[in-house]
């Protein structure tokens, strides 16, 4: 939507002093205008002191019919008719011509310049000649690189602009002709070129094309421009065939008027080939082309011939660049030129289009204007129109476009003098003009290198100001752009309390009414854990602000840390209201027993939490984590609620916590260091509680990938308590019989294990726990062995302790036989459970081929455990005599034993087969 205001951009106008009736005129630069009359050009100055003076003049071969400047190169070139023949020239180092008579050289396009003319090049204007065998039409420079488009019948030439280089201090401007497009069927009437983006419009049609480089990876492209497109060639001139026949029967053929964007421009009908006419044809810089928009309008069909109310005029490319970037405090982090965006522009007598054509083509804005247009010239900010009466300024989204495309939460699309005037008005023309305004600023930033180091600080001040202002109209707005609020203060740098200060308090027949603009930006800095604290009277402004337009949010932003400061009291009032209003909930009760804590009121506090079902607390602080939990600059702060539930209800507290991180409303990294700031412990030391939220986070059956984290946490800490003989600080949750009910990765302990710890009666029962958890985490199906073994060294096998996880870890990793000789050796009583557990299947030969010789070997040695060895040995050989025909009970007994001892055994092996 285009509005219109009585105002305009300009501050000032100047007249230039011109001897001769201006025929055509171009801007040069930032301080230099170009006036062409007759056969001559005047250059003036448009900047310094010299404002509106001339600065130099110099005669044409003939009469200028197209005029253009280009920054890049600082070339003026013109197309020039003498005699009624057609030439195209540019006009280099043109500063340097003080008089009208001053010398100056001419050379052709492409000529080498010796050494000895160099100086002469140096101190003088030169001027190109540039031949072609088409008449030139129409010219353009590109005002990133600087080289020449030109605009002839059916076809376009390229020239890249270049330097000869002539010694060390100094080059020579040159042309290079590098490429010809072949648009068949069209006449141009005007051409635009920037960074390989061509654009053509004739009186009915625009085409914009996109000029790729060649191929990667030396990869030639072969083009035979002339022959590509005979089919199409043919199929149009059949077709203008037929339109001539029926011409003359009197009838007027128009085609259609059509819009095709992106790759269905190509089904235009043009038929577009490139040739590439440079040397070096390795070293082509565009080898094919991209179709980007094709658009045709109908002609007026009232008349025979094309009338002027229809022609295209005003065909522009403009290109928005970033200077760097600034930073908060304005400065540049680079200079680099960057391109952001790209617009095509052009316009009918009573209408303009405006494109985009970087990334997505797309028409941005359609501009009506009031009288018949002329002429037209697009800037970032502003579309000039020239009419039948007037100079019209319309403006444009460019800039906003472009900024939006760099920063998409930003919203500059909209929807600074001028602000203060309407600082307290509603309308949508107040909040129009302050973001015109706003753009000025913005676009004025973005390219910060023309900016000196004073203007910057202004205009960010500025910037800042107008986020301001804008952010207080939409505040007051209750429409459905409200939720603007919260960028635009956002940007401006304004705290909390200082936008809160902007508002009008006043009452209005008794009833105070808050916009929805102004709720939505509190409510999201409420829940942005912003490091800002509220004053007592600015919290109850707030707090009174929510239970009026939105109540059930009281209980939210009462637990805001920037509402820290708030009356306790004036707290319990407003959700005691809530109470008797119909919205009571599980989230007011949490909410009423945390105020009730900070009032000393512990009866209160009580009676609140046991209201509810322990499940019901659980999915109340769900719903509101920072009842436990908030953030101040950064860190995570327990509250005083989740201080005196640590003490009181730590079962709560640690389900609570878990719920949060399986809703994803707490990382695994922050509810770690919740705890231990909760129980005032350092990072190198892990309070009970935080085990305790290890174990409950195994029993919720995680998923595997913080599986084994988990177990490496759980069995490193259980090995440092073991190591060290360090109780809990506090009560464990659940003992190891609760875990193996409750959670399968906690596994039945192995019986034989059972037997190896009785013989250890010195241990207490906190060690005995933290024991058993660990043992039953290496019995379970879901731990990793291989992982635990490095950090089993502080757990020394001189203990009952330390053996039996040595033992166990073994025994999972399959090391049997080692195992029995350190059971053997330290706990024979242990060896026959550890045997009928672990010897099965494929393992059971160990039986007579480890165990047996083992246990007959050790007493022949005798010694104190004698016995034992005899015990096991005639478990062993009951077990060998069962599974092993007689023969080869035979074969695994000793040579040299006693007879009479292995007797039995033999004699059960001998008749088993007949007893079965």
């Amino acid at each position: 939507m285009v509005q219109l205001y009585n105002l305009h951009p300009f501050g000032s106008q100047q007249v230039v002093p011109c001897k001769l009736e201006p025929e055509r005129f171009c801007g040069g630069g930032r301080d230099a205008l170009f006036v062409a009359a007759g056969c001559k050009v005047e250059a003036f100055a448009v900047a310094g002191q010299e404002l509106c003076q001339p600065r130099c003049a110099f005669s044409t071969l003939g009469r200028v019919l197209r005029l253009a400047y280009s920054e890049a190169g600082d070339y003026l070139v013109a197309i020039e008719e003498k005699n009624k023949a057609t030439f195209l020239r540019a006009y280099v180092n043109w500063r340097s011509k003080r008089t009208e008579n001053s010398r100056v050289c001419i050379r052709m396009i492409g000529h080498n310049v010796e050494g000895a003319f160099s100086k002469a090049f140096r101190d003088q204007m030169y001027i190109i000649e540039m031949p072609l065998s088409e008449v030139p039409l129409c010219i353009s420079c590109c005002p990133v690189k600087g080289d020449l488009l030109v605009g002839c019948t059916n076809k376009l030439v390229l020239f890249t602009l270049k330097y000869q280089i002539i010694n060390e201090e100094f080059s020579l401007l040159d042309f290079e002709r590098s490429l010809i497009i072949h648009i068949d069927n069209i006449t141009p009437v005007e051409i635009s070129f920037c960074v390989g983006y061509v654009a053509v419009m004739s009186d009915l049609e625009v085409l914009i094309l996109k000029l790729e480089p060649g191929p990667k990876n030396g990869e030639r492209v072969h083009h035979n421009p002339r022959k590509t497109n005979n089919r199409m060639r043919r199929t149009e001139e059949g077709i203008s065939n037929e339109i001539s026949q029926l011409e003359s029967d009197d009838f007027v053929i128009c085609q259609k008027p059509v819009e095709l964007l992106g790759e269905k421009s190509e089904q235009s009908g043009l038929s577009v080939t490139l040739e590439s006419t440079g040397l070096a044809d390795e070293k082509r810089k565009y080898s094919h082309f991209q179709h980007l928009l094709y658009r045709r309008f109908a002609p007026d069909i009232s008349s025979y011939v094309l009338s002027d109310d229809i022609k295209l005029h005003s065909l522009q490319l403009l290109p928005i660049y970033q200077t760097g970037s600034l930073t908060s405090d304005g400065k540049n982090l680079s200079q680099e030129k960057e391109l952001l965006s790209l617009f095509c522009f052009f316009s009918l007598p009573h209408v303009g289009y405006l494109y985009m054509v970087v990334k997505s083509v797309e028409l941005m804005s359609v501009y009506q204007y009031p009288e018949k247009s002329q002429q037209a010239v697009l800037t970032p900010q502003f579309l000039h129109v020239i009419t039948s009466n007037n100079l019209q300024c319309f403006t444009v989204r460019c800039s906003a476009a472009a900024a939006r495309e760099e920063d998409p939460y930003m919203d500059t699309t909209l929807k600074i003098d001028y602000s203060n005037t309407y600082k307290t008005v509603k309308t949508q023309s107040c909040i129009h003009l302050l973001s015109e305004a706003h753009l000025l600023v913005r676009a004025a930033l973005m390219d910060a290198s023309q900016l000196e180091p004073g203007e910057k600080a202004e205009l960010l001040e500025a910037f800042k100001e107008s986020c301001g202002h804008l952010g207080d109209c939409y505040s007051r707005l209750d429409s459905q752009h409200s939720h603007l609020t919260l960028p635009y203060y956002k940007m401006s740098g304004l705290s909390m309390a200082e936008v809160l200060a902007r508002m009008d308090w006043t009452v209005e027949d008794g009833l105070q009414k808050y916009e929805r603009g102004l709720i939505f930006y509190i409510n999201h800095s409420l829940y942005e854990n912003l490091d800002e604290e509220l004053s007592e009277e600015l919290a109850a402004k707030v707090v009174q602000m929510f239970y009026v337009a939105e109540p059930k949010q009281v209980p939210h932003i009462l637990c805001s840390p920037s509402m820290k400061n708030i009356n306790p009291l004036t707290a319990m009032n407003y959700l005691r209201k809530l109470d008797t209003s119909g919205f009571s909930s599980i989230l007011v009760t949490l909410t009423k027993a945390a105020v009730a804590l900070k009032m000393g009121d512990l009866d209160m506090h009580r009676n609140e939490m046991k209201s509810h079902s322990e499940m019901k607390l659980v999915c109340g602080f769900i719903l509101e984590p920072r009842l436990l939990i908030q953030q101040r600059k950064g860190q995570i702060v327990p509250t005083e609620l989740a201080l005196h539930l640590k003490e009181t209800q730590p079962g709560l507290l640690v389900a609570s916590v878990l719920g949060l991180q399986k809703n994803n409303k707490i990382g695994i990294e922050e509810a770690d260091s919740f705890f231990k700031m909760l129980c005032a412990k350092d990072e190198d030391t892990t309070p009970q509680l935080l085990v305790d939220f290890w174990e409950a986070q195994l029993v919720a059956c995680l998923p595997d990938v913080v599986l084994q984290e988990l177990f490496f946490k759980l069995t490193s800490q259980y090995i440092w308590r073991l190591s060290k003989r360090q109780p809990p600080d506090t009560t464990p949750l659940r003992t190891s019989e609760d875990l193996i009910n409750a959670c399968s990765h906690y596994g039945l302990i192995y019986p034989w294990v059972h037997i190896l710890i009785s013989s250890d009666s010195l241990a207490d029962k906190n060690y005995t726990e933290d024991l058993s958890k660990l043992q039953s985490l290496i019995c379970g199906p879901s731990f990793d062995i291989a992982s635990i073994i490095p950090f089993l060294e502080p757990l020394s096998e001189d203990t009952i302790a330390g053996l039996s996880v040595h033992v166990l870890c073994r025994t999972r990793l399959k090391e049997y036989e080692q195992c029995i000789d350190i059971l053997l050796e330290r706990c024979p009583e242990a060896v026959i459970p550890y045997a009928n557990h672990e010897l099965k299947e494929e393992n059971r030969t160990l039986w007579w081929k480890k165990l047996l010789p083992e246990l007959c070997r050790r007493i022949k040695c005798g010694g104190e455990k004698y016995q034992l060895y005899l015990s096991s040995l005639k478990e062993t050989l009951s077990i060998v005599a069962v599974e092993l025909e007689l023969k080869d009970f035979m074969n695994v007994l000793p040579e040299d034993g006693t007879a009479a001892f292995f007797l039995p055994y033999l004699l059960y092996c001998s008749r088993k087969k007949s007893l079965t």
